[in-house]
Formats: structure tokens, C-alpha cells, sequence
């Protein structure tokens, strides 16, 4: 649906999956999810917002929950960085 850019993780994450919470696939799975327009668990004008994101080129916001923690996934409007985070990193 749009360019990802460079992916990158928080530091956040990157501890989770130091200490196995998290894989580098499941953060593949939310990337796939992200980029085809799953945009998680937002409500469905969160969901609208984003779709309108993608036509005008602004910021994308997703959120999801897996293996019990939440993560966001973030593409910045000008498409250049998409960024996985935890919610208190935001």
C-alpha cells in the first residue's frame, strides 16, 4: 500500500527480544500487518484516519498486541522510516 523506508526498533524492543518476549519474525508479522493496511487494534476512525494517511502521504500509526505486549508501528509522512516501538517509548 506504501513504502516502509528504513525499518528500525526502539531500544525498548530491542530488550524484548534480548530476553525472548519477542522474535525478529514477530516483528516481521507486524511490519507485513502495517504495510498491508492491518492497521491492529485502533478504533475504526483511528482505522479511517490512517487509510487517508496513505493517499495524502501523513503519518501512519498502528497498533498491536502480541504475545501479551503492545507495540506500535509508525510510517513517518514522507515514507523515509517506519518504526516499531513500545507504547511508553511513544
Amino acid at each position: 500500500m506504501f513504502s516502509l523506508g528504513r525499518i528500525v526498533y526502539t531500544q525498548g524492543v530491542a530488550a524484548k527480544i534480548e530476553d525472548q518476549t519477542l522474535t525478529k519474525l514477530d516483528l516481521l508479522q507486524l511490519i507485513f500487518r502495517h504495510k498491508s493496511g492491518d492497521w491492529g487494534n485502533l478504533c475504526q476512525e483511528d482505522k479511517d484516519t490512517n487509510s487517508y494517511a496513505v493517499k495524502h502521504n501523513e503519518r501512519i500509526f498502528s497498533s498491536y498486541i502480541i504475545n501479551g505486549i503492545k507495540l506500535y508501528v509508525i510510517t513517518e509522512w514522507d515514507r523515509s522510516i517506519t518504526t516499531v516501538l513500545l507504547p511508553q517509548e511513544y
